[in-house]
């Protein structure tokens, strides 16, 4: 392996590794005891109301994947008779312990909620049915789950109805395996997870209207793993027509997906892993769901989204290029300093700070590179010198920034912008509080998900902390920003400074997003900043 697909390959490992038409016209009727039900095209939900919003938790959207239907793709839910109490959160799907999601073993785990805002009743002139955004959590695939994000500010603020769902994860989301490719009709595996977003979305379009919601007015968004689910729906022919709008938040780290080949290589590893010798799909569908937690998300068995020639059928870098994906607008960004998170996470674990010693072996580590090529990197992000950074933290983390997420947003929004209309961003509050991880030797600056407290309530959050007054005005921003572009496919409002659509041909402008005393706007040397060329020279 050369220079540059070894680098590349060991960050995206990396990245990977720490860190898813209606019967009838549903209407909305009054209850007896004043709360809110709503007749879906499966059956009645009663929700909730708060002050601003009518509230509808745990709304299943597809049949439970158990059973016979574990790795495979997601089918329609039973009608019910009995209204389904819709006032709680319903199970998420299975995953270890984490910071960054709760720990659970239970596979019925695909349901939905939604939140709307109180207007004393559903909105039912289709003049007036609000715009809606759809959230896709992160967690690399691996962890997470929807009732982390609350919308409130985006309900209230924004004026529109947001959606946030559950959707497979792990090797029950994303293990591709021959077997499992032989029974299939499409000859397809893996990508569970992706076709479970899919089918909330086909649930969105069929019954949104009954919560007051428009569905040709549908933008879906995510941060990571979501970011990356959105990038993978846009490139998923499958997707078409589920969506007109797009926001991806630090999604762009795994452009290249691997072949299915390579993605039934690694689900073979996996079968043997947990004992299934003779590789069978009836024996990996009896595996107890403890032990496939236990062996997934590693190198050897990595459960990421493969060219399946269904889901997908050609890497999301080439479909961009190309122009052949769903064609919406979109906003693309990334935060200034995504990798520090993970580079906090390890001295967490390692119980302190990576030393100017550890710094070369951490770089070759990083991307799986022999220590004769480490100098080439060590003289770009260097710890001593001219241009050193502060200190080996802080240069590792830049170092993976600039390769895992920054310049593959920049790639992205540069091959976008020739077929749709793109806006640009980069978070760039340098003292955004750390929601998932305690203080560590450096300061986390704009982390991976440190935008994520500026547009939702950072419910379950291991340190959450208030934004302050300025970042507070930058929350409201942003909130505006991301619900204008919901509405109109262009983040604009009054009296706010000009987001400029980006272009090549224009300086390829990318909106900071910071704090005052700070003025949101075009910043220019993004690609410098982030050493995009070096990057490119290396095929990254």
């Amino acid at each position: 392996m050369n220079p540059r697909s070894q680098a590349w390959f060991g960050v995206r490992q990396l990245v990977v590794g720490l860190v898813v038409a209606a019967a009838a016209v549903p209407v909305w009727v009054a209850s007896a005891a004043a709360q809110p039900v709503v007749v879906t095209d499966k059956g009645s939900v009663v929700g909730f109301d708060t002050l601003t919003m009518h509230k509808f938790l745990g709304i299943p959207y597809a049949a439970p994947p158990v059973g016979d239907l574990r790795w495979q793709p997601p089918e329609a839910h039973a009608d019910w008779l009995t209204p389904i109490d819709a006032s709680a959160f319903a199970n998420h799907c299975p995953q270890p312990f984490t910071p960054f999601g709760r720990e659970t073993d239970t596979e019925d785990c695909l349901y939905l909620n939604v939140y709307t805002p109180n207007h004393k009743g559903f909105v039912r002139d289709v003049r007036h049915r609000k715009p809606v955004m759809v959230w896709i959590h992160g967690g690399a695939l691996l962890t997470g789950e929807s009732d982390d994000y609350d919308p409130t500010v985006l309900v209230e603020k924004g004026d529109v109805v947001v959606v946030t769902i559950n959707y497979r994860l792990g090797a029950l989301g994303f293990l591709a395996h021959p077997a499992l490719t032989a029974e299939s009709p499409d000859l397809a595996s893996g990508n569970y997870g992706l076709m479970d977003q899919q089918f909330a979305l086909r649930w969105v379009q069929n019954n949104i209207r009954a919560f007051g919601g428009n569905p040709r007015r549908v933008t879906i968004f995510g941060e990571s793993a979501g970011g990356l689910s959105v990038h993978s729906q846009l490139g998923s022919p499958l997707a078409a027509g589920l969506f007109q709008r797009a926001i991806v938040q630090s999604g762009a780290y795994l452009l290249t997906q691997p072949t299915l080949a390579s993605g039934e290589t690694q689900g073979s590893a996996f079968a043997t892993l947990v004992g299934c010798v003779d590789q069978s799909a009836a024996c990996l569908r009896a595996v107890p769901v403890d032990q496939i937690i236990a062996n997934q998300g590693n190198t050897e068995t990595s459960t990421t989204p493969v060219i399946d020639g269904k889901v997908f059928t050609e890497p999301l870098k080439t479909a961009f290029s190309s122009g052949r994906f769903n064609r919406v607008p979109v906003m693309e960004g990334s935060n200034h300093d995504e990798y520090r998170l993970f580079v906090g996470l390890q001295e967490v674990i390692n119980g302190g700070p990576l030393t100017d010693a550890q710094y070369p072996d951490a770089i070759a580590a990083l991307l799986q590179i022999p220590p004769t090529l480490v100098p080439l990197f060590v003289g770009e992000y260097p710890i001593t010198g001219p241009g050193a950074y502060p200190s080996p933290s802080i240069a590792l983390g830049a170092l993976a920034t600039d390769a895992a997420f920054a310049c593959n947003a920049r790639t992205v929004s540069r091959s976008l912008s020739f077929f749709v209309q793109t806006y640009a961003y980069e978070f760039n509050d340098e003292a955004a509080p750390e929601l998932f991880l305690p203080p560590v030797s450096f300061p986390y600056g704009a982390a991976h998900a440190s935008e994520i407290q500026y547009l939702f309530n950072p419910d379950g959050a291991p340190f959450p902390s208030p934004l302050n007054a300025d970042q507070q005005v930058l929350a409201d921003m942003m909130v505006h920003y991301w619900t204008r572009f919901a509405r109109s496919g262009k983040p604009k409002m009054p009296r706010a400074p000009v987001w400029p659509r980006y272009s090549l041909l224009k300086g390829e402008a990318v909106f900071s997003l910071v704090p005052p005393p700070q003025t949101p706007g075009p910043e220019s040397g993004f690609g410098l900043d982030h050493k995009c060329a070096f990057w490119a020279s290396l095929g990254v």
